[in-house]
């Protein structure tokens, strides 16, 4: 008795618990279920079931969704169970698979609870994703994209952000809040554009300079309809662009960055063709998009500058929250 008391038994408190997996090779479909209580541990079960030859290791595990590297216990532990999972043998290079379909760790249930809805679940994860390597690009996201962070459940966010749900109900009511201020920004300049109309009818009558122009635009238009359709063509943007540059008051706070940059670099005779406007109009609405995208930037820079900033100055927790990226290959 006292000989079985003297033997080395494991501290209960010390036994970690087993954390599932699946794991596969870069450039392969098939993947094997894994379990491990530490990420050593994965490495070399992952090395024997894949057969990796011990000349090419260490092996570097990386998430299939995205290639973000897990190199730490705690990281890993923290990921959510059957976490897809790439094994890179040296030298090796991420590269993305459709087979994962951007999901690393959602279930097939909930592929096939809804087919209709799947668009616009796996539009929301890419949004998340964003969110997810660079929290600036908040600023960067449209008022629809705003909105499907916002509506989507606090519980899923967190999970595919891999953050507790306290964390991400703030990150949710700052979405609101940016989505707020975008409202009260249109409401101020419709207020202001409401204001300027009441001044000019105050003053005069359009001039009957312009009002020549106008009636030869109107009439260029309804000969020219070929020509318009021609232009028309070339207009390179979605029929969602064109749908909230005509329909939103102030669309330039509704769409993207991207979608901003698009309208900026669009012909100005195009695009009047395209939404049946006329030049000056058109020309105006893209003075306002490359504005707002130029403040979008420009909060963008100003914040990454305090992030690197305070990075310089506290490096350890930043190392520590910040995963590393595997390198993608171009191919």
């Amino acid at each position: 008795m006292e000989l079985s008391r003297g033997a080395s038994a494991p501290d209960p408190d010390d036994v970690r618990p087993l954390k599932p997996c699946l794991v596969r090779r870069n450039h392969s479909r098939d993947q094997y279920g894994l379990a491990a209580s530490s990420l050593e541990e994965l490495r070399s079960k992952a090395c024997e079931i894949l057969a990796i030859d011990r000349s090419l290791t260490p092996i570097t595990l990386v998430l299939a969704e995205d290639g973000t590297i897990v190199d730490d216990d705690d990281y890993f532990l923290c990921l959510p169970s059957n976490t897809k999972l790439v094994a890179l043998a040296c030298n090796e290079k991420w590269t993305y698979n459709d087979s994962d379909g951007g999901t690393a760790w959602v279930s097939q249930e909930s592929f096939d609870a809804d087919e209709t809805d799947s668009g616009a679940g796996v539009k929301w994860k890419n949004v998340a994703r964003q969110l997810k390597e660079d929290l600036s690009s908040i600023i960067m996201l449209s008022e629809e994209d705003l909105q499907a962070l916002i509506d989507i459940p606090c519980s899923e966010l967190a999970q595919e952000l891999c953050q507790s749900c306290a964390t991400v109900q703030g990150l949710q009511n700052t979405l609101q809040q940016l989505l707020d201020q975008r409202e009260e920004a249109r409401q101020s300049k419709q207020l202001l554009e409401l204001y300027l109309q009441a001044l000019e009818k105050e003053g005069s009558v359009l001039p009957s300079q312009e009002e020549a122009k106008t009636i030869l635009g109107e009439e260029m238009d309804a000969v020219d309809t070929g020509i318009g359709r021609e232009m028309a063509s070339k207009v390179a943007l979605t029929s969602q662009i064109l749908t909230a540059l005509k329909e939103k008051p102030a669309p330039e706070l509704s769409l993207s960055s991207q979608d901003l940059e698009l309208v900026s670099r669009e012909d100005p005779g195009a695009l009047a063709v395209a939404l049946s406007w006329d030049t000056e109009r058109a020309e105006t609405v893209q003075r306002a998009c490359s504005a707002e995208l130029a403040l979008r930037l420009q909060q963008v820079q100003s914040l990454r500058s305090l992030r690197n900033l305070s990075a310089r100055k506290n490096p350890q927790p930043e190392e520590q929250q910040s995963p590393k990226r595997a390198r993608q290959d171009p191919a």
